[in-house]
């Protein structure tokens, strides 16, 4: 037996909102089945799901989760993706320790910047 999930199953079990869901659904990214309105999700549209919030929680824009998602080929070794995957995580990690050391710059410049303003406001009062 095909175990099924309505959208509130999947929104509860994952902590999204229906709304999330139906984009992704609007993207392409999902395919649920109908039975006259209601969304018939599958244990398919359930894992596919679960990756793509995965990607997001890596920083992966939503296309590119989806690009990686629909590389699987169920049955084969997958390589292609997997190593689609691992250079979309190289290329993210390299923008971020780029932030990590930008905002570093930041800091260090407003602590410059508040210690000369402190200086000032000493040689003002007197101090």
């Amino acid at each position: 037996m095909t175990e099924n999930y309505s959208i509130s199953d999947l929104a509860k079990e994952f902590d999204v909102t229906t709304r999330t869901i139906r984009h992704y659904e609007d993207e392409g990214l999902l395919l649920p089945a109908r039975k006259g309105q209601k969304r018939i999700y599958s244990k398919s549209d359930r894992t596919r799901l679960k990756l793509i919030l995965r990607g997001r929680r890596l920083g992966l824009s939503l296309d590119e989760a989806g690009q990686i998602v629909n590389m699987y080929t169920p049955g084969s070794d997958n390589l292609d993706q997997l190593q689609a995957l691992i250079d979309k995580i190289e290329e993210h990690r390299r923008k971020l320790y780029q932030q990590r050391k930008d905002i570093e710059m930041m800091l260090k410049d407003l602590s410059e910047v508040e210690k000369i303003c402190l200086q000032a406001i000493d040689e003002k009062r007197g101090t």
